[in-house]
C-alpha cells in the first residue's frame, strides 16, 4: 500500500532521513522503532504531506505523492495522529472530531459524517460521553483517543501514528493499542512510531528500525523482539 523508495529530507543544511526505502503492507500492522531523533516523525511528517522530499519516492497504491499538501493527502486515503495529541484545546470532543470530517461536511455529506461518528464512538465510548467538553481539558488518555477518532473521522485507509503511547499511564496504551489492533483486524493498514519498543512490536505484526535517519533492521515483529542489538538498544535487556 505504501513504498518509501531512498527518501531524503532536510532541514536546513542537513538529511533527517537518508535514503529510507519500506514498504507498509496493506492491512497490516507495521512498527517504526527507534530513539528519540532518529527521524521517525521526520517520516510521518513527510508521508502525510507536512513536509517535503528532498529527493526520493513515497508512493500511496503505486502513486507518488511526495510533495503533495497534507489536504490531498487526506482525501486519497491516509491520516497522521500526530505527536503530541494536538487537539484544539478550546474546541468540544464534538468539534474536534467534525474538523476530522471537514471534507465531508464542506460537500454536505451529514450522512457519512454521522455514520463516522458512530464508528469512533463505538470504538472509543466514554469520548460518547465528552461531546461537549473542551478537548483541553480531558485527561491525556482521552485526548489520544480524540486525536485518533478525528483521523478516523476523514475514513482513511492507511492511518499513521506518531508515538502515540508518549505521556500515558501502561492501562491507558494497554487501551489505546487494543483499539489499533481492533482497527486492523476490520481491514485498516496501521503505520506506527514510537520509543516505546516493546508494546509496539508485541502488537505489530512487522516492524523497521531507524537510527540516524537509515533503516538498519527490518522484518516479522516477533524476530526483533528477540534480535539482540534491539533488545539492547530499546528494550531495556
Amino acid at each position: 500500500m505504501l513504498e518509501l523508495d531512498e527518501l531524503h529530507v532536510s532541514y536546513g543544511q542537513g538529511d533527517v532521513l537518508h535514503g529510507v526505502s519500506l514498504d507498509i503492507a496493506q492491512g497490516g500492522f507495521t512498527a517504526l522503532i527507534g530513539a528519540n531523533g532518529a527521524g521517525k516523525s521526520t517520516l510521518m511528517r513527510t508521508v502525510s504531506g507536512l513536509m517535503k522530499p528532498v529527493r526520493g519516492a513515497v508512493r500511496f497504491e503505486g502513486k507518488d505523492i511526495a510533495g503533495l499538501g497534507a489536504e490531498r493527502i487526506v482525501r486519497l486515503g491516509i491520516s497522521l495522529v500526530p505527536e503530541g495529541r494536538k487537539v484544539f484545546a478550546p474546541l468540544s470532543v464534538a468539534e474536534n472530531l467534525e474538523m476530522g470530517a471537514f471534507h465531508f461536511l464542506v460537500r454536505g455529506d451529514a450522512a457519512r459524517y454521522r455514520r463516522r461518528l458512530d464508528f469512533v464512538l463505538a470504538l472509543f465510548p466514554k469520548l460518547g460521553e465528552r461531546l461537549a467538553q473542551a478537548a483541553g481539558t480531558l485527561s491525556g488518555g482521552e485526548q489520544q483517543m480524540v486525536a485518533i477518532g478525528r483521523a478516523l473521522m476523514s475514513e482513511p485507509r492507511l492511518l499513521l501514528l506518531d508515538e502515540p503511547s508518549m505521556g500515558l499511564a501502561p492501562l491507558v496504551v494497554k487501551q489505546i493499542f487494543q483499539a489499533l489492533s481492533e482497527l486492523c483486524r476490520q481491514g485498516l493498514t496501521i503505520f506506527v512510531c514510537e520509543q516505546n519498543s516493546e508494546v509496539t512490536l508485541r502488537h505489530a505484526g512487522n516492524g523497521h528500525v531507524l537510527e540516524s535517519g537509515r533503516i538498519v533492521l527490518s522484518g516479522p515483529s516477533s524476530s526483533l523482539l528477540t534480535d539482540s542489538r534491539v533488545k539492547e538498544a530499546y528494550l531495556g535487556v
